[in-house]
């Protein structure tokens, strides 16, 4: 009983040691950015780890006023919305399909979908600049959206077809009873029914259009068009070694996305553990 009791106090303890060092790790550099951005460059050279003595927002109205900030906010922002909401639309539908029809070939292509997860993002850098050239959209916000449109295929396709299997059939059977079209028992039926994993899925795919930085720099040229994941890297170069701005346009880029998953973490982690056992 004794040695049980102690080994669960183990597990425990080490659980517990292994959590704190994950949330340190990830979370005290976040913070000690944030708090730098405040503080004068002697300071941050000379008490790294010390509080500002002063809060003031200089280093933030500098960065707001530089010639692009607000116009590579803009594009991340339009970017970002505009390519999770297409794509929420066609996963939608693709994963409705999964869960509500059978028809030849299904496991085959679900499977299809599926193995892009295990593709790095990459290994399609070539194929994907050769299209965007061959189609005169190399340099425009409209290239970035087809590319982050299909961002998040894997990812969506389990959570939206979980959120969709957990809706009774008999209430699409019910509709097309009273002559209602597939439109209709989609979009009135099962779309509001499914709203928490259309949630979990966007929050998702935007998280990850908002940080992407590797086809936003290779697919732009013009400082106008940049996001603000590649612009960043221009503002490192423009600050050189005035490390509070710096630290200003890095809490400016990552707090939104920070602020958002926080505000919706609980049910991302609920959505993805119900399409683990649901899918």
């Amino acid at each position: 009983m004794k040695a049980d009791l102690l080994k669960r106090g183990l597990v425990w303890l080490f659980s517990y040691l292994v959590l704190i060092f994950t949330v340190c790790i990830s979370l005290v550099p976040l913070l000690w950015i944030t708090v730098s951005s405040f503080k004068s460059n002697k300071a941050i050279l000379n008490t790294p780890f010390a509080l500002p003595t002063e809060i003031n927002f200089r280093a933030y109205a500098s960065v707001l006023q530089m010639n692009n900030f607000l116009s590579n906010t803009f594009n991340s922002v339009l970017i970002s919305i505009s390519s999770t909401l297409i794509a929420l639309l066609f996963y939608a539908l693709a994963a409705y399909s999964f869960a509500k029809f059978d028809f030849i070939g299904k496991r085959t292509l679900f499977i299809l979908f599926s193995v892009t997860l295990l593709i790095p993002g990459h290994a399609t850098a070539q194929p994907i600049f050769s299209f965007i050239n061959l189609t005169g959209l190399y340099d425009t916000r409209l290239a970035l959206i087809i590319v982050y449109i299909s961002a998040g295929l894997a990812v969506s396709l389990f959570i939206l077809r979980a959120s969709f299997l957990s809706i009774p059939r008999e209430l699409d059977e019910a509709a097309y009873m009273e002559s209602a079209s597939f439109w209709q028992v989609f979009f009135h039926i099962n779309l509001p029914l499914a709203k928490a994993g259309l949630a979990t899925a966007g929050i998702l795919m935007f998280l990850g259009n908002w940080n992407e930085f590797f086809y936003g720099f290779m697919l732009t040229a013009s400082a106008e068009n940049r996001t603000l994941p590649v612009a960043l890297q221009f503002f490192t170069e423009q600050f050189s070694y005035n490390y509070t701005q710096l630290f200003a346009a890095l809490t400016l880029v990552t707090l939104p996305s920070i602020i958002l998953y926080m505000l919706a973490q609980e049910q991302v982690q609920q959505s993805v553990v119900s399409g683990g056992v649901k899918g």
